[in-house]
């Protein structure tokens, strides 16, 4: 079978029993425009002393329009992984929550996790699947996050982990990374600032002023919106497990980022 035994992939039961279900399956895609759907921009992750965080931005872009302001891109996916996407947004989103399933389904299946190499080659071939949809320029481009509860140096334990619009799965070692079309700004920011020696909190203040860095180059990328009190989201893995940073954390540190970075003709930063 494709991938361990003939009831442990949800993903192949599907292909087997309702391929119209998969995300690479579903109807009006040939000849699609890629302007036809929202599309999600820039996801960052960093590595820190004992864990990993993962963050986005809130904007889905159409052409030239704002779809949404206020899109999911970060999703837990265990209790010891997590992903972010990038590009079409719908695909993205179906992508992301089948994996979850995924791992769910073989967990209860094989009694133990997927290791997070494991999980890293099952996304890697979901990606690889909606190929498709990526050559009509649907593109799928998921980061994956995780704690690798075999690590030997507990502190060092966070994974980030790359694909392509083939499938091709890429570990990032320099601790950082970003996709999505303010990556490059977010991947200068995060050059400067990425420490990894840093504690949690640092981590965190580290991404919100990378995605802070790339809104301010890139128009895909929505920055701070305090007027809607629209923040980023984002996800921390330790050795405790997978968790959703709190709204509340993030829009304060949001809007101090904004209050530094704003500068007064007094030459003194501003205050919100």
């Amino acid at each position: 079978m494709p991938f361990g035994s003939p009831l442990s992939s949800f993903s192949d039961h599907l292909r087997l029993h309702a391929p119209e279900l998969l995300p690479e399956n579903r109807p009006g895609l040939r000849g699609a425009d890629a302007d036809i759907a929202p599309h999600g921009t820039t996801i960052v992750a960093v590595t820190f002393a004992g864990g990993v965080l993962i963050a986005g931005d809130r904007r889905a872009t159409m052409g030239n329009m704002v779809a949404s302001r206020d899109v999911q891109k970060v999703f837990v996916t265990d209790s010891y992984s997590a992903a972010g996407i990038a590009g079409t947004a719908g695909l993205a989103v179906e992508l992301v929550r089948l994996f979850a399933v995924e791992l769910e389904h073989y967990e209860k299946i094989e009694g133990v996790p997927l290791t997070f190499d494991g999980k890293a080659n099952r996304l890697s071939s979901m990606v690889r699947g909606n190929l498709g949809a990526a050559m009509q320029g649907l593109a799928v481009v998921p980061l994956l996050v995780g704690y690798d509860l075999e690590a030997p140096d507990p502190q060092r334990a966070g994974r980030i982990v790359s694909y392509d619009v083939v499938g091709g799965r890429y570990e990032e070692r320099a601790g950082y990374h970003a996709v999505g079309s303010g990556s490059l700004f977010a991947k200068s920011s995060l050059k400067k600032l990425y420490r990894a020696d840093a504690d949690q909190a640092a981590a965190l203040r580290t991404v919100v002023e990378a995605l802070y860095d790339a809104a301010d180059d890139d128009t895909a990328t929505g920055g701070p919106d305090t007027a809607r009190g629209i923040y980023p989201t984002a996800v921390v893995i330790t050795a405790d497990g997978a968790v959703e940073v709190p709204e509340q954390t993030l829009s304060e540190l949001a809007r101090t980022v904004v209050a530094d970075r704003t500068v007064t003709e007094s030459g003194q930063g501003g205050a919100l």
